[in-house]
């Protein structure tokens, strides 16, 4: 397993170099940088745009700019946010944890209800139950993120029991501790919905369907007839092997953690790293947008290897030897 786990960790080097090399050609050769709009102001002298533009080193070959960043990457300088005025590693981390507290809470509450639901729909194939969770989850697999954000906005700005947008409200610097705590759970309550309602959706149609295919397996109808109780039969012997594809997700969920709250940090104007990528993207802020790019892909690597060694411990036929 440690072999396994050095030899994937190497793997993440050359991904990572022909990543960041396809983002940086990429934005480089869309038309246009942060400095374009700067010449529309008459208050902004051309000596002064030029002598920004050699500062950040924008005047150089293309080549140079991108070994340039890769060199600093290496020392996990990834350089100064042309937008925001600071270091871009600072920027991250201040956004990181806004980001990763959004997502954990989401996931930990889609996994906690996600799970026993599709369990219980399994085991009650075409029941009423059934067909009701099934109607909810298409429902909730086929609701774009961004309008069901728009929707819960709308719902709660008519009803005025949640706050509307944000991570925190005004006064939020004068509460005590356990009030601070408060007023950032009242403002998770839309968001964490939104990452609930469609991972629930689809990791519960995930469960049932490898659920009922282990059920129809020799070995469960062999522990059925050896008088077994129906809960040891489910929850000891075909859960336990129904899961395995549930943790393969889990991965995928881990490495697009970035990506998939883009969307809807922006619809609740929730400060995370998502809003922040979308912001740089169209800012042209080229040194925020590949050290989130990084961050993503690293993620990726990382969720996927966290999924495969979990795969080992839940069943003990996986082996990476």
């Amino acid at each position: 397993m440690l072999l396994y786990v050095i030899r994937r960790l190497l793997q993440l080097i050359p991904m990572l170099l022909g990543i960041t090399l396809m983002a940086f050609v990429i934005i480089k050769l869309s038309p246009g940088d942060f400095l374009s709009e700067m010449r529309l102001n008459p208050l902004v002298s051309p000596e002064t745009i030029e002598r920004m533009r050699e500062n950040f080193g924008l005047n150089q070959p293309l080549a140079v700019q991108y070994l340039r960043w890769l060199w600093n990457a290496v020392r996990l300088d990834f350089g100064y946010s042309f937008a925001f005025q600071v270091p871009v590693v600072w920027l991250i981390g201040s956004r990181l944890f806004n980001t990763v507290l959004l997502n954990v809470v989401g996931f930990a509450v889609a996994w906690a209800l996600a799970i026993p639901l599709g369990i219980y729909a399994a085991r009650r194939q075409y029941s009423l139950g059934d067909n009701a969770l099934s109607f909810a989850a298409y429902l909730g697999i086929s609701t774009p993120t961004f309008f069901s954000g728009l929707f819960l906005l709308f719902w709660a700005f008519k009803t005025g029991w949640l706050p509307i947008g944000g991570m925190t409200s005004v006064d939020f610097e004068f509460l005590p501790w356990w009030g601070k705590v408060l007023d950032v759970a009242h403002h998770m309550v839309i968001p964490v919905l939104v990452v609930g309602v469609f991972s629930i959706a689809g990791l519960m149609r995930q469960m049932r369907a490898a659920l009922l295919e282990v059920l129809r397996q020799d070995y469960v109808r062999t522990a059925r007839a050896k008088g077994l109780r129906e809960p040891v039969v489910i929850n000891k012997h075909a859960v336990r092997n129904a899961i395995n594809p549930i943790i393969t997700i889990f991965g995928f969920e881990l490495g697009g953690l970035l990506g998939g709250s883009a969307i809807l940090e922006n619809v609740v104007g929730w400060p995370g790293l998502g809003k922040l990528l979308v912001d740089a993207t169209l800012q042209k802020d080229l040194y925020v947008v590949m050290a989130a790019l990084v961050f993503g892909s690293v993620m990726l690597v990382v969720g996927n290897l966290i999924a495969d060694v979990m795969l080992a411990f839940a069943d003990p036929r996986v082996r990476y030897d």
